[in-house]
C-alpha cells in the first residue's frame, strides 16, 4: 500500500490514495499512521477518492456541483471523522496536480460541502471555504495560565471557540490538555488563542479537536480572521488578513460576498510504501 506525506503550514497528513473507494479506512488504520512512533506520523489522514466511488462523497455532490469529481475523506489522528480541513485541502489539491489528475484548480467534495481550490501563480494554494457561521452561543474557555475568556464560536464548517489573549500570554499557553469549553459545542470544537499582533494581523494557537494542538489549523485560522473581524466591527470588508501560526503563515480575505478565503502553502513531502507485516498487524 502506497501512502504520501504532505503538510500545509506544518499541518501534516498522511495522503492515502483509493481512487475506486476499495479501501477500507479503519479507526485503528488512522491511528496507525499518524502515530509518531509506531507509524509515518501525522495530524490526520486524507482519503483521495471519486465522489462517485464513495457514499460520503456522493452525499456531497448535488445537480449544482457535478464538477466536485474528487471527495477529500478527512480524519483526525484519533481515527474520528471531521467535516473538513482548511490545510488538508490545500495537500489534496497539491496531490491531485502531482498525480496529473487536474492541472490547477479542483472543486472538491468534503462533508462540509462542496470548495474551490486553485493554485496561484506564487505557488500558494487558494481555496474558496464558503459562508462562515457565527454562532449565537458565546462558550468561555480556560487554558492554564490564563483565566476564563471568550470571544466567539465559528463554524467554518467546523466548529471553533475562539479566545483572544494578550501576545506575552501565548507562547505560554499549556495546551498539553485540551481547554476546558463551557457549555461546549455539540460537536466537540477546535479552540483557537488568538493575539492582535496589528490590524490585520494575528498571532494563533490551536488545539484540534481529535488531535491536540497543533502547528495549524486551516478552518481555525479562518475563524479567527473571522472573529476578529466581527470583534472589530468589519466584517466582510474584502480586506486581506495575515495569520501567524508556529508552523508558518497564511492568509484569509472575507469577501464581501461573505465568503472566505484561505491561502497557504501546501507540500509533498514524500512517497511510502508500507510494510505488509506493519499492514497486517494494524488490520489483525
Amino acid at each position: 500500500m502506497r501512502v504520501l506525506k504532505g503538510h500545509g503550514t506544518e499541518n501534516d497528513f498522511v495522503i492515502v490514495p483509493d481512487l475506486d473507494g476499495e479501501l477500507e479506512l479503519s479507526p485503528a488504520l488512522v491511528r496507525a499512521l499518524c502515530d509518531r512512533r509506531g507509524g509515518i506520523g501525522a495530524d490526520g489522514v486524507l482519503r483521495v477518492v471519486r465522489s462517485a466511488n464513495d457514499p460520503d462523497g456522493k452525499a456531497s455532490t448535488s445537480e449544482f456541483a457535478a464538477d466536485a469529481e474528487y471527495f477529500m475523506d478527512y480524519r483526525n489522528a484519533d481515527g474520528s471523522v471531521a467535516e473538513t480541513c482548511g490545510n488538508g485541502i490545500r495537500v489534496f489539491l497539491r496531490y491531485l496536480m502531482r498525480s496529473r489528475l487536474v492541472t490547477e484548480s479542483a472543486a472538491v467534495a468534503t462533508r462540509g460541502g462542496i470548495v474551490s481550490a486553485r493554485s496561484g501563480t506564487d505557488g500558494d494554494i487558494s481555496v474558496l471555504m464558503g459562508l462562515p457561521q457565527v454562532l449565537a452561543d458565546r462558550p468561555v474557555a480556560t487554558a492554564a495560565p490564563i483565566s476564563t475568556q471568550a470571544l466567539a464560536a465559528v463554524r467554518m464548517p467546523n466548529p471553533h471557540v475562539v479566545i483572544p489573549v494578550a501576545t506575552e500570554v501565548l507562547d505560554h499557553l499549556d495546551l498539553t490538555r485540551p481547554p476546558i469549553v463551557v457549555p461546549p459545542l455539540p460537536d466537540g470544537q477546535n479552540v483557537e488563542f488568538v493575539a492582535s499582533i496589528a490590524p490585520y494581523h494575528l498571532r494563533m494557537r490551536v488545539h484540534e479537536r481529535g488531535v491536540g494542538e497543533t502547528r495549524s489549523c486551516g478552518t481555525g485560522i479562518c475563524a479567527a480572521a473571522v472573529a476578529a473581524a466581527t470583534a472589530a466591527g468589519s466584517p466582510a470588508d474584502g480586506a486581506t488578513w495575515r495569520v501567524d501560526v508556529p508552523g508558518g503563515t497564511c492568509r484569509v480575505i472575507w469577501h464581501t460576498d461573505w465568503t472566505v478565503e484561505l491561502i497557504g502553502p501546501a507540500v509533498i513531502v514524500a512517497e511510502i510504501e508500507l510494510d505488509n507485516e506493519w499492514l497486517a498487524a494494524v488490520n489483525g
